[in-house]
């Protein structure tokens, strides 16, 4: 199909209007997605030739690319509600800051290593709605308290919750994880130190972030070098949490040097926001049980056995990856793009990483059952939370993964990349990749909704241009990764937990701010890697 104005405005239309539909009418992935989906049906009916045997395949390829993601989605929701019901949150929360007198350093504990951690376990909001209101209680302002929890752990978002985003990018481009591992490792390792560095900022101003950088690069380099060896050795699934796991464990050492060793209480900078400090957290429920933060922490150490165990004892992997669902596929063709013939996405059923997800959530529900951390009707509480926390984000990935197949089999996601290859040229490519995945996970509110929307067309793009495709989508799901922490719908999430109702709007340009900064750093790497 020759490459014309209108032609790209109608390959572009559907994620247009999802655009369009959630910035400017503040709709809901699940409703803006399923507009989407039906556009990019009648588009591709109307004007790049399918039928409804094409129609009906892609939407059968989409339900294997869907189940894949959500498998993982609702596990991990699982996990962490399994942990939440038992207090063991609230514990690990609330004795990271005893190790310090240091504000400084019981800031950055919180709203970067612990929030990382959390964004490791189980992302989707939790790491904002669990982490601000602990800040607040330690006397930083709701305003403080929410940009720290949401720019500490955008660095950990894509090979957090359990690698969610980082296997829905192999799913979509089919890459493997061992070629896509390496290079979105380095990105986010690197931009992992602007995290640290704006939340130090944050919570005490200039001289306390030139205080904290020994500190935060020290720290930066342990994570990011964990991060990149599970990554890169088959173990993406728990690159952030081993890496935010070992950032904590460290941290604990850090926070007992000399420099920060001393309380220093004045120096968070109250000018940053002018609302009163709400209310600490309430303690876990007064059960009569003391709950310890080993047995909290059992949940967690479940998990990242496990995960090592499939990873490293091969033939256990073989085993449980012997019973998989997958469909063949015929040949699907347009007049104007064919998709060769071939397998679908194979899911696992008991080697996939929301099988392992399961199984430590099951085993955790045990140890805690035995401990006596949970109160009557708690399993009921747990299934309840994480049906109302998976059903709009299912439906909405659903959609949009949909749609994102149907645009891939008639050439409009092609379209789109010529489109852009040819207007951005390949010198500046690389600086925009970064800042098309923010803009996709800014605008859904997840670096895993901005990887379907646009990891084919950065994929294709990259090709045209001759650049190397790895480094191009490792650049689309970092910047989708720091972006997503500044999406309206998480900001919204934390300023509810702190009393800030009303102050979205103030946060919101707060965090552009600063949340922009991680994303600059990724373009300008991405365009020194490019060209090295």
């Amino acid at each position: 199909m020759p490459l014309t104005i209108f032609n790209w405005l109608l390959a572009i239309a559907p994620v247009a209007i999802i655009l369009v539909l959630m910035l400017g009418l503040h709709w809901g992935g699940s409703k803006a997605g399923a507009i989407g989906w039906f556009l990019a049906i009648l588009i591709a009916v109307l004007h790049f030739g399918s039928n409804a045997r094409l129609i009906a395949y892609t939407q059968v390829k989409a339900v294997l690319l869907t189940l894949d993601v959500l498998y993982i989605i609702w596990t991990a929701l699982l996990l962490y509600h399994t942990a939440e019901e038992a207090g063991a949150i609230r514990i690990i929360g609330q004795q990271l800051p005893a190790l310090t007198a240091d504000k400084l350093m019981q800031g950055l504990l919180l709203g970067w290593l612990f929030a990382s951690f959390l964004q490791g376990m189980g992302g989707f909001g939790v790491p904002v709605a669990v982490t601000a209101p602990l800040l607040v209680g330690l006397g930083f302002n709701p305003i403080q308290a929410v940009i720290m929890a949401c720019i500490g752990h955008g660095w950990a978002v894509n090979f957090g919750s359990l690698a969610t985003s980082f296997n829905t990018l192999m799913a979509v481009t089919g890459l493997p994880g061992e070629v896509l591992a390496p290079e979105a490792a380095i990105l986010l390792g690197i931009a992992c130190l602007g995290s640290g560095a704006i939340v130090a900022y944050v919570a005490a101003g200039w001289k306390g972030m030139l205080r904290a950088l020994p500190g935060v690069v020290i720290l930066t380099a342990i994570m990011g070098t964990v991060q990149y060896l599970l990554a890169t050795n088959g173990m993406w699934t728990i690159g952030a949490t081993g890496a935010a796991l070992t950032g904590l464990a460290a941290g604990v050492f850090v926070a007992r040097w000399p420099l920060y060793r001393n309380a220093r209480r004045d120096e968070h900078v109250a000018g940053i926001g002018s609302a009163e400090p709400e209310a600490a957290l309430a303690d876990p429920p007064d059960d009569g049980k003391k709950r310890s933060l080993a047995v909290s922490m059992s949940a967690y150490a479940v998990l990242v056995v496990l995960a090592f165990a499939l990873s490293l004892i091969k033939p256990l992997a073989v085993l449980m990856d012997t019973v998989q669902l997958n469909l063949a596929f015929p040949e699907l063709a347009t007049p104007y793009w064919v998709t060769p013939a071939g397998p679908g996405r194979s899911v696992s059923i008991f080697g996939h990483t929301g099988a392992t997800l399961l199984y430590a959530s099951l085993i955790a529900y045990v140890v805690y059952s035995k401990a006596g951390y949970y109160e009557p009707g708690a399993l009921g509480r747990i299934l309840n939370r994480v049906v109302r926390g998976a059903v709009n984000s299912s439906l909405g990935i659903a959609a949009m993964v949909g749609m994102a197949v149907i645009m891939s089999h008639t050439g409009m996601t092609h379209i789109l990349a010529r489109g852009l290859s040819e207007s951005v040229g390949r010198a500046a490519y690389p600086v925009v990749a970064p800042f098309i995945g923010a803009l996709g996970a800014f605008i859904t509110g997840s670096n895993n909704n901005s990887n379907v929307l646009f990891a084919q067309l950065q994929q294709q793009t990259a090709d045209l241009l001759g650049l190397s495709v790895p480094l191009i989508l490792a650049a689309q799901t970092a910047g989708g990764s720091l972006g997503s922490v500044l999406a309206p719908a998480k900001v919204i999430v934390g300023c509810s937990t702190v009393g800030l109702g009303d102050q979205e709007g103030v946060v919101m340009g707060r965090m552009m701010l600063y949340g922009l900064i991680p994303v600059m750093v990724v373009a300008v790497l991405t365009l020194v890697l490019a060209f090295r």
